[in-house]
């Protein structure tokens, strides 16, 4: 079996020196990937560049990644490459990229390095494209998952964000955790069933079972 894992963070660019991304270290896809190649199944791993987890990836093609654009790119590239059974969209993008930067009064603002000596500047964002919804069209015959990190509100409105996400998207599962979950991960299904597991080496059995015994697209 064939299958595709995304992991750690996305970036977008202010300058040519800095950039904007998040929090994540990358270590639950890696985790993933090195559980779906110890149970000898053909992995291939993308990675963002600026994951901190130090955990090697064992028995795995790892892609390094660095922008939206550029996973985008390489994830559609491999969907016509060859066939993929299942893809886990672990990774953390960007929600937002530089719309554009703005000078202390309000006006466009251009450099290779913005320096402070020259001021605040502002930045202007705008949401950055998703790549879970295009997946489908890549990876049409493909299992799906996505992932659903929620901070705020109550179990019962991250499961429905969860099963949104499944609906809009078109994928077969997302796995849902963070606080307004709790303690951790759920694997959300398009019937509503939810399985829980307690922690990433659970969700990794889970999802290998979950994968085995799913009916055929």
């Amino acid at each position: 079996m064939r299958i595709l894992v995304t992991c750690g963070p996305g970036y977008e660019p202010i300058d040519e020196v800095r950039r904007i991304t998040n929090f994540s270290t990358g270590r639950l896809g890696i985790r993933l990937a090195n559980a779906f190649a110890v149970h000898g199944w053909e992995v291939t791993c993308f990675k963002g560049e600026q994951a901190t987890c130090s955990e090697p990836i064992v028995g795995a093609e790892v892609r390094m990644f660095t922008t939206n654009a550029d996973l985008s790119r390489q994830m559609e590239e491999h969907a016509h490459a060859m066939r993929v059974d299942a893809v886990f969209h672990a990774a953390a993008l960007c929600d937002f990229a530089i719309d554009s930067v703005l000078d202390e009064s309000g006006r466009l603002a251009s450099s290779a390095k913005f320096s402070t000596r020259e001021g605040p500047i502002h930045l202007v964002l705008k949401p950055a494209p998703k790549i879970l919804p295009l997946l489908r069209s890549w990876f049409g015959r493909a299992r799906i998952v996505g992932w659903k990190y929620e901070l705020i509100g109550s179990v019962a409105e991250a499961l429905s964000t969860a099963q949104g996400q499944i609906n809009e998207c078109r994928t077969d599962a997302c796995v849902l955790n963070g606080k307004a979950y709790g303690k951790g991960f759920g694997l959300c299904l398009p019937d509503a069933e939810v399985r829980n597991y307690l922690d990433d080496r659970h969700l990794a059995a889970g999802l290998i079972e979950w994968l085995e015994t799913a009916p055929s697209r």
